[in-house]
């Protein structure tokens, strides 16, 4: 393992965080608030660090596919206790836990909330909570790669590490330009929607919640989250919301007039009907809760697309909605968005591979002697996907499964554990009952928290990368290396 590497890519992730932390110092100074001096404390503190660790290049910068895994996993990590200072400093969240928890939860654009009353908080804390979900929504290795010089294939394999999906390509010949590309597009539509909610909201709230929606966050500035807005901001966090959870490979093939190519993304559209089937089924269920047909589409609409796209913005306690409903919006969580999207959940190309495989196998049971190959965009998927796709089911079910134990040792209602950590592995943010849209997750014991900041960040980072700092043999052959 490359540990010279590791640590210089994890300086640089400090300095960058350290300069992201001066749009929050600013806040502070524009609404005259003394706590913006934590995060200028915190941002230089961050810079001074970083520098430490990457004023040399080392001399052997390639690194492989485990180096990718466990440098994206450390830099997460890194990023979010360094990412937590300021709250405790301003004493807005003295705990440690909390605030981790609460850190965690935007950068892996979560939105779960420790917080009972986020109105009190001061504007440069509301603003540096959405700004870490339009900083984790893209993914602060693919920023350093559009600015790091890397050799041979490490960019590519820090890519691999930290992009969402089953699979992750070059747009462009190289890597460098893929991210640069990626993240002109995810600005130029975060500064379009700030555009059209400042219309209707004032400047600051259309930043924040703007910032909230293109990273698929969820985090904003009212306790009521989304209820006590026009319905045109509804609709139009709705429709960015859902264009945000589309793989960006299609806004590219769009970008440059390949639309054939881009309508050929099976994904894209199996996403879209499910959308358009979910918003159905809870506009029919929800229809006779509210007085107009158009409010119940609004928030049929606006629920649906927050949900798939595990933004976790709402308009209405749903909680309070028909078991119909309920079933749908919980379904909804481990659907998740498209692969290289910013939002989380299985991905629905991942679903969509696990079908045609369920498909392909019984048909060998009534052909045996019968060749039938998967494909996805009329392509066939090679055997390793299909065995990729099939290992990280398996591994999302255990880690699910063992994490909903731990919770709930605490003796929750089983819908609050459940959906608790459904709503953290998926990167949703609310889920049902006392962690529904009008709870949060302040009660919850310091073992669930860790838990579930555990599930946030394997959620995001797509387990491995996470899970292999727990495998003995990397440790191991680093040692061991060392020792020779």
């Amino acid at each position: 393992m490359n540990g010279s590497m590791i640590l210089f890519i994890l300086g640089y992730v400090l300095r960058i965080e350290g300069l992201l932390m001066l749009p929050s110092a600013a806040v502070g100074l524009i609404y005259r608030e003394t706590q913006g001096w934590a995060y200028l404390a915190v941002g230089i503190l961050c810079v001074l660090l970083g520098t430490r660790f990457s004023r040399e290049r080392p001399e052997n910068s390639v690194f492989y596919l485990k180096d990718g895994c466990v440098a994206t996993a450390l830099s997460w990590i890194v990023m979010s206790a360094f990412g937590a200072l300021p709250f405790m400093l301003t004493g807005e969240i003295p705990s440690f836990t909390d605030a981790m928890f609460e850190t965690v939860s935007g950068f892996t654009t979560t939105g779960a909330s420790i917080l009972t009353d986020v109105e009190a908080m001061c504007h440069c804390s509301l603003f540096w909570r959405s700004f870490t979900h339009w900083i984790g929504g893209m993914g602060v290795l693919v920023f350093l790669l559009a600015v790091v010089p890397l050799s041979g294939g490490s960019h590519f394999n820090l890519m691999r590490a930290e992009s969402p999906g089953p699979s992750v390509g070059k747009l462009v010949p190289k890597v460098k330009a893929t991210a640069r590309l990626l993240y002109l597009i995810y600005m130029a539509m975060t500064l379009i929607q700030i555009v059209l909610l400042a219309f209707d909201m004032p400047l600051f709230d259309a930043i924040v919640h703007s910032f909230g929606t293109a990273g698929t966050g969820g985090f904003g500035v009212k306790a009521d989250s989304f209820v006590s807005y026009s319905p045109y901001s509804q609709w139009i966090v709705t429709i960015f919301m859902i264009l945000f959870g589309v793989n960006f490979n299609a806004y590219y093939f769009l970008l440059f007039r390949k639309f054939r190519k881009a309508w050929e993304m099976e994904e894209v559209r199996w996403y879209f009907a499910i959308i358009l089937a979910a918003i159905t089924i809870l506009f029919l269920d929800v229809v006779r809760i509210y007085g107009t047909a158009f409010e119940a589409l609004t928030h049929a609409a606006f629920q649906v697309a927050s949900i798939i796209t595990t933004t976790g913005f709402a308009t209405a306690d749903f909680n309070l909605w028909g078991q119909t409903s309920k079933v749908t919006l919980v379904l909804l969580m481990f659907v998740g968005a498209c692969a290289g999207s910013t939002g989380g959940g299985i991905k629905v190309s991942r679903i969509v591979l696990q079908v045609k495989t369920m498909i392909r196998e019984m048909y060998s049971y009534i052909h045996p002697k019968g060749i039938r190959s998967v494909k996805m965009d009329g392509k066939p998927v090679d055997n390793g996907m299909i065995h990729s796709v099939c290992v990280y089911m398996i591994t999302f079910l255990l880690l699910f499964c063992g994490s909903v134990f731990i919770v709930s040792l605490e003796g929750r209602d089983l819908v609050t554990t459940f959906t608790a950590v459904a709503a953290t592995i998926n990167n949703i943010g609310p889920g049902l009952e006392l962690v529904g849209p009008a709870g949060n997750f302040a009660m919850l014991s310091g073992l669930s928290k860790w838990t579930l900041i555990f599930d946030m960040l394997a959620g995001r980072l797509e387990l491995f990368p996470l899970l292999i700092l727990f495998h003995p043999s990397l440790w191991r052959d680093s040692f061991s290396r060392r020792a020779h």
